[in-house]
C-alpha cells in the first residue's frame, strides 16, 4: 500500500508560512530586555517590579509582529518565489496559501500587534506604528538597496528595547547595546543566508550584499557585523558591570559567531543552513539563559 502523507491543518500551514520556529532568534533578547526592565524597578525600589501578565503582553507583541512581518514578506515575495526553485515549494507560491489569505494574515496580526500595545503602556502603543512600519517595510528593500539585511537587523533589534520599554515605559542606554548587537548580528547572518540567492536576485534585479559584491566580498562584511555585534556585547557586559554568567553566555555566544563563519566557505555553501538556522537558534537561546541568569542572580542578591 502506498503510504498518505497528512497534509497539515490550517494552523500548521500558517505556522510554516511564518516559519513560526524561527522566532527563537529575537525573543531570548527579548527576554534579556525585559529583564533588564524589571532588575532596574526593582533597584528604583519598585515592590512588584515583576508581572507575568505583562511578560505575556510582551510575548505576544513579539509573535504578532514577527507573524505579521513573515506572512507580508511572503505575500509581497510570492512572484520572485515562485520563480527561485529554493523557495517555490513555500505555501504561497505553491498554494497551500492563497495571496488573500496571506495579506488578511498579516493584516490581523498588525492590528492584535497594536492594540496589545495599547494594554502596556503609552510610550509601547505610540511607537507601535513605527516598529510596524519597519517591520512591514523590510519586504520592499530587496527592491532597491543591498543594504536590505540592515534594515531586517533594525527591525529584529526592536525586540530588547521594546521589551524593556513594555516594563518601564522610558529608554535607556543599556538595553540600547544589546539592540544594536541584535542588529548587526542579525544582518551578518541574513547575509549569510542569502549567499544561496546570490545568482538569482543578481537575474531578477533584486538587490543584496552577495548580489552587489559577491560571495568572497560579502562573508567579509557579515563577518565585520559580526566582529561588531560580539564588540557591543562585550561592551553591555563592561557597561552593566554583569559577572561571571554572563561572560560564560558572551563567550559561547561569539564562538558560534565564529563558528558559523568556519561553516560556511566561498566554494561550499552547502551549510548554510546550519549556520543560519541552529547556530544562531542555539547562540540567542544560551546567551539569553545564561545573561538573564546573571541579572536575577546578582540583581535580586545584592
Amino acid at each position: 500500500m502506498e503510504s498518505v502523507v497528512k497534509q497539515p491543518g490550517v494552523i500548521g500551514r500558517y505556522l510554516s508560512l511564518i516559519k513560526f520556529s524561527h522566532t527563537i532568534f529575537a525573543l531570548p533578547f527579548a527576554c534579556i530586555g525585559f529583564t533588564i526592565g524589571v532588575m532596574d524597578l526593582h533597584a528604583s525600589g519598585a515592590q512588584s517590579p515583576f508581572s507575568w501578565g505583562l511578560l505575556l503582553k510582551m510575548l505576544l507583541c513579539m509573535v504578532f509582529a514577527r507573524s505579521a512581518a513573515m506572512a507580508f514578506n511572503r505575500y509581497l515575495d510570492r512572484r520572485f518565489d515562485a520563480l527561485n526553485p529554493r523557495t517555490a515549494r513555500r505555501e504561497v507560491p505553491a498554494g497551500v496559501i492563497s495571496p488573500t489569505g496571506a495579506l488578511t494574515f498579516t493584516i490581523i496580526n498588525s492590528l492584535l500587534f497594536v492594540l496589545t500595545t495599547w494594554f502596556i503602556n503609552t510610550a509601547c502603543f505610540s511607537l507601535s506604528f513605527v516598529a510596524l512600519f519597519v517591520v512591514l517595510f523590510y519586504s520592499y528593500t530587496k527592491r532597491f538597496t543591498a543594504l536590505c539585511h540592515l534594515v531586517l537587523g533594525v527591525g529584529l533589534s526592536l525586540a530588547p528595547i521594546g521589551a524593556y520599554l513594555t516594563v518601564t515605559g522610558e529608554f535607556a542606554v543599556f538595553p540600547l547595546l544589546f539592540s544594536f548587537a541584535v542588529l548587526t548580528w542579525v544582518a551578518g547572518f541574513d547575509i549569510i543566508y542569502a549567499l544561496q540567492d546570490e545568482e538569482f536576485d543578481r537575474g531578477n534585479k533584486l538587490h543584496s550584499i552577495p548580489a552587489a559584491l559577491g560571495v568572497v566580498n560579502a562573508l567579509k562584511v557579515s563577518s565585520l557585523l559580526h566582529i561588531i555585534s560580539a564588540a557591543l556585547i562585550i561592551t553591555a557586559g563592561i557597561q552593566g558591570h554583569l559577572h561571571l554568567l554572563y561572560w560564560a553566555g558572551a563567550a559561547f555566544y561569539v564562538f558560534l559567531l565564529i563558528y558559523q563563519h568556519r561553516l560556511v566557505k566561498p566554494d561550499d555553501l552547502s551549510k548554510v543552513g546550519i549556520a543560519f538556522a541552529n547556530t544562531n537558534g542555539i547562540a540567542s537561546v544560551v546567551f539569553a539563559l545564561f545573561t538573564i541568569a546573571d541579572l536575577l542572580w546578582y540583581g535580586l542578591n545584592s
